[in-house]
């Protein structure tokens, strides 16, 4: 009965603490770029929304993640990749994801670029699409200066006959 609870009990730790390992820093893009030799080549954990495309190379992809200070580039196996839902734009908010993954301050393989080479990646917060609001200020405003240009083009065009 004890060795049954102890192993519900780990089994629980282990879902409730995710994928964080021991071993990973979390960082913000700002502890990375500040102390890019302190984290460099250490595991890291880092947080931020998925912007911009999904860019599949093979069987690998590069995704940028903003954590509201800055962006990172995440180089993760496409497999990963592949579950982003959303990604940040004018039209989206992006899914929240949490990444795992070995930091680089300029990256051999990848031609000296800051990135992370995603180890796992879990979803935290899926994004979700933005409607786009017309506002009603603006849309008057739009159509004054049209008129107004409309009645300035009669005007110039009677002038000339």
């Amino acid at each position: 009965m004890m060795k049954r609870l102890l192993v519900i009990i780990a089994v629980f730790i282990a879902i409730a603490g995710g994928m964080r390992d021991a071993s990973a820093q979390t960082a913000t893009s700002n502890d990375l770029i500040v102390n890019d030799k302190t984290y460099d080549g250490r595991k890291v954990v880092f947080v931020g929304e998925a912007i911009g495309d999904v860019m599949k190379r093979g069987d690998f992809a590069w995704v940028n993640v903003s954590d509201d200070i800055d962006a990172i580039g995440i180089w993760m196996p496409y497999a990963l990749a592949k579950d982003i839902v959303h990604t940040g734009s004018y039209k989206e908010v992006g899914d929240t994801i949490e990444v795992v993954g070995i930091f680089h301050r300029a990256c051999p393989e990848h031609g000296g670029d800051l990135d992370i080479h995603a180890q796992a990646m879990l979803i935290l917060k899926l994004g979700k699409v933005t409607p786009e609001k017309l506002s009603a200020k603006r849309t008057n405003i739009a159509i004054i200066l049209l008129a107004g240009l409309g009645l300035l083009w009669i005007l110039t065009r009677s002038k000339l006959r």
